[in-house]
């Protein structure tokens, strides 16, 4: 057995190491597909900040790479487990150590799930606005560690708009504090957003201190349903030059509509070929907001309702969960690409024209708001099988998605991180100069390379 693993079992108390296959393969990938599956050596359950500095420690003294994990919800692999890794789940450090009404923040442990702080900032008029589709079981470290985003972005940003400041535990094993409590703070270089996002490549995120925003008192929705996609998408920037902000803007496809209802029995498919999903919020949200919204969707040739409070409520979850129940695998690929607002029709008619000419299944669901879309491609199996011709397509037309929105003035992924899977494609939108720069950064603070390696950059 690993030096490592020995030297861990020596320093941790019983209960917080693994070793067991059951154990190492249930931690040894997220809901990406998996390039290169690995088991890791061992999987450590941090419970304090003084765990995750003596693991780090160790794995430095041996050079054994260190994965940290959250819930494993990612979709780009960043959780995905290195050769010869040690698995680190900081689940266990789920304390709300602090919540300020006054000063409209909160202090949280990496483990924290994202609407359980949430449910604790209601209670006080607040919450906390990014709420990625996985909220209910994803962590707030691995949103700061994915930079997640959510429905909510396109009125209050994405996770690093609420990011004031974090602990971080380095390659080394020492801790250091980023940032301010404060929500203006610009001394020195801006280490808390550099750490956002960087997907445990730089240091682990033991601890962060959150920005909350007002409960909203009033919330409307919209449901406005089109005979196409394009048209829908049309209808989003109709909104825009209407100019009224809303705090939820999502589009679904036909075929998004038509698996909704197989999974949840509602009837949403019948009712339009698209749904273009808008949820005004504030003061305003239903005498100013919505009417100046429903006014402007009729005009764009959609069915516009105005839903009760409780299908307000069911559409909106509905969208959550919209990827379905499967999980990406090597037959199933949901993509993360934004381009410009004033692309969307573009791109959504190129999306469209590949699958058709690639032979390939298209869903497609996005958080029109920002550009953010999610075309999930697949090819269907036989058998359990899929011939060698239709995974080169499947290949042929994911490539072309990304070629395509690049071209637009896009990036490659929107809100869930680079991660292992999509590091064959970062090559196209940034430029080898921008690349080594991030690289040297990466050798600053990790110069053994043991964080994550062979993710995000």
């Amino acid at each position: 057995m690993s030096n490592i693993v020995d030297e861990l079992k020596t320093i941790l108390e019983p209960g917080k190491l693994a070793v067991d296959e059951t154990t190492l393969a249930s931690y040894a990938a997220d809901q990406a597909p998996v390039v290169d599956y690995q088991l890791p050596l061992a999987v450590v359950w941090a419970e304090t900040v003084a765990d995750v500095q003596a693991v780090v420690s160790a794995c430095a003294k041996h050079s054994a790479p260190i994965v940290a994990r959250g819930a494993g919800t990612g979709v780009s692999g960043g959780a995905h487990a290195s050769p010869g890794c040690i698995v680190l789940s900081l689940e266990r450090m789920n304390r709300i150590l602090a919540l300020s009404p006054d000063d409209e923040t909160a202090v949280v442990e990496p483990g924290v799930i994202n609407a359980a702080l949430n449910d604790a900032a209601a209670v006080h008029g607040l919450m906390y606005a990014p709420d990625p589709a996985s909220f209910r079981t994803s962590t707030l470290g691995g949103n700061v560690a994915t930079n997640a985003g959510g429905l909510r972005c396109a009125k209050y940003g994405v996770t690093r708009d609420s990011v004031l400041a974090l602990d971080v535990v380095l390659a080394d094993g020492s801790l250091i504090h980023t940032g301010h409590q404060t929500f203006k703070g610009v001394a020195g270089y801006d280490l808390t957003g550099l750490f956002v996002g960087s997907e445990g490549t730089l240091g682990i995120v033991v601890g962060a201190t959150l920005r909350l925003k007002y409960l909203p008192r009033e919330v409307h929705t919209i449901a406005a349903f089109y005979p196409d996609f394009r048209s829908a998408a049309a209808g989003v920037l109709a909104v825009g030059k209407a100019r009224v902000q809303p705090a939820i803007m999502e589009l679904l496809d036909g075929g998004s509509l038509r698996q909704l209802d197989e999974i949840h029995g509602s009837d949403l498919s019948t009712r339009g070929a698209s749904l273009l999903l808008i949820q005004t919020d504030g003061f305003g949200a239903a005498a100013a907001e919505a009417d100046v919204v429903r006014e402007v969707l009729a005009a764009t040739g959609a069915t516009v309702t105005t839903e009760a409070s409780a299908e307000a409520e069911q559409l909106v979850e509905l969208r959550r969960n919209s990827r379905g129940v499967e999980v990406d695998d090597e037959y199933r690929v949901g993509e993360d690409v934004a381009v410009p607002r004033s692309r969307l029709v573009d791109y959504i008619g190129e999306l469209e024209a590949m699958a058709v000419a690639h032979g390939v299944q298209l869903k497609v669901v996005a958080h029109a708001g920002d550009g953010n879309l999610h075309p999930t491609f697949w090819v269907d199996r036989v058998d359990h099988q899929v011939d060698a011709d239709a995974m080169q397509r499947l290949g042929e037309c994911l490539d072309r998605s990304i070629t395509v929105a690049l071209a637009m003035g896009g990036t490659i992924t929107g809100e869930h991180g680079i991660g292992q899977y999509k590091l064959r494609w970062l090559g196209l939108e940034q430029p080898e100069p921008v690349r080594e720069l991030q690289r040297r950064i990466k050798h600053l603070f990790d110069p053994a390379g043991i964080l994550n390696p062979g993710k995000a950059i």
